[in-house]
């Protein structure tokens, strides 16, 4: 997913990736070799943080991978596929957060 930041800032990039976007585009900096056990991805890539949310909220790949019953992954396409779930469900509790609703009652 992605969300455009305000127009009036220009030293930022054009999209925020966050979730699979961004799960998806870290991954094309860590070597991981397909197939590839739960357990493998996270010696490669448990260490990353991924923004599940355009407020900038983040959870590493090993929470994440912590938080699916799949263990073992035929390519790229089946982890990320494996962790879009856990990303929404992130995304989705933040978002009903108390927090996050007053956030969205102030128009700044």
């Amino acid at each position: 997913m992605g969300v455009r930041p305000p127009a009036d800032d220009t030293d930022e990039p054009d999209v925020i990736e966050f979730g699979i976007a961004a799960l998806d585009a870290r991954l094309t900096d860590i070597e991981i070799s397909y197939p590839a056990t739960a357990e493998e991805v996270r010696d490669a890539a448990g260490h990353v943080e991924v923004p599940f949310d355009a407020a900038g909220h983040t959870v590493t790949v090993a929470d994440a991978l912590g938080e699916t019953s799949v263990r073992r992954f035929e390519n790229e396409h089946e982890l990320l596929d494996a962790l879009h779930p856990v990303f929404e469900r992130k995304r989705e509790a933040t978002r009903n957060s108390i927090i996050s609703q007053l956030r969205a009652l102030v128009p700044f």
